[in-house]
C-alpha cells in the first residue's frame, strides 16, 4: 500500500476508534455511576450544574482513554511521521474537547482545566510512545 493512502487510513482509523471508546465510555458511565433524577443525555447542559465530582469520571475517561487508543492506533498504522500523527489525533480531540467545554459552560472549572490540561495532548503524546516502543 502506497505511504500516502496507509498515513491516510491511520487518521481515519484512529479518529473512528478513538470515538467509538470515548462514546461507548460515556455511554456507561451512568450505568455505573447514577446520575441525579431526571437526567438524560439531551438534557445534559441543565443537570451538568447538578453534578458532584464523581460525575466528572467517566467523561475524563472517556476523553483520554478515547484520545489514547485514537493515538495509538494512528501511530502504529502510520508509515511516517508516527508522533506527528499521535499528536494529530490529540490536537483533534482537544479540539473536541474545547467545544464541549464551550458547550457546557456551567461545568466546573477544575474540571475543564482537568480536561483541557491532561486528557488530550499528554494522552496523544502518550499513545504515540507507546506505538513507537512496541515496533522496536
Amino acid at each position: 500500500m502506497h505511504p500516502i493512502v496507509r498515513n491516510i487510513l491511520a487518521v481515519i482509523a484512529g479518529v473512528f476508534l478513538g470515538s467509538v471508546v470515548n462514546m461507548g465510555l460515556v455511554q456507561l458511565g451512568p450505568s455505573i455511576i447514577p446520575m441525579p433524577e431526571g437526567y438524560t443525555p439531551e438534557k445534559i447542559v441543565e443537570f451538568v450544574s447538578l453534578f458532584e465530582p464523581k460525575h466528572f469520571i467517566f467523561p475524563f475517561l472517556a476523553h483520554a482513554l478515547g484520545t489514547l487508543v485514537g493515538a495509538y492506533v494512528a501511530a502504529r498504522i502510520a508509515v511516517t511521521h508516527k508522533m506527528k500523527f499521535a499528536l494529530g489525533i490529540g490536537f483533534f480531540f482537544l479540539l473536541g474537547g474545547i467545544a464541549v467545554n464551550i458547550m457546557l459552560a456551567d461545568a466546573p472549572l477544575w474540571f475543564k482545566l482537568l480536561d483541557q490540561i491532561v486528557a488530550y495532548i499528554p494522552t496523544g503524546i502518550l499513545g504515540g510512545w507507546l506505538a513507537t516502543i512496541k515496533q522496536q
